[in-house]
């Protein structure tokens, strides 16, 4: 992914990570569920898929983040994609932020 000109601050960042890791909390919370699990983590994966594609392989966490701070725009499409019969919109923050989660940790600056 390249820059677009668009910097946020490392507090911003931070923030951002924040969230992320909160929203991982909660999807795991859900695990007692097996069917409720499964239906946010199909939808976990089609968010991964698209971060695959609009941020690419190698990224930095403050790249993550700026596509963070936009995702409101595309999340939810993406996410209906892994399991649209079973949708609840009360549940997008989680899986979004659950996604960008686990794709941090592929950033090259990713320290846990």
């Amino acid at each position: 992914m390249t820059s677009q000109g668009s910097t946020i601050s490392t507090a911003a960042v931070e923030h951002a990570r924040q969230q992320w890791e909160e929203g991982h909390q909660r999807l795991q919370s859900r695990a007692r569920d097996r069917s409720v699990y499964e239906r946010l983590y199909a939808q976990v994966d089609s968010l991964l898929d698209e971060l695959r594609k609009r941020v690419g392989q190698t990224f930095t966490l403050e790249q993550l983040a700026t596509v963070y701070a936009g995702a409101e725009r595309w999340s939810r499409d993406a996410a209906l994609a892994g399991a649209p019969e079973t949708a609840r919109p009360g549940d997008l923050t989680t899986v979004e932020d659950a996604a960008f989660h686990l794709y941090a940790r592929g950033a090259v600056d990713y320290v846990p």
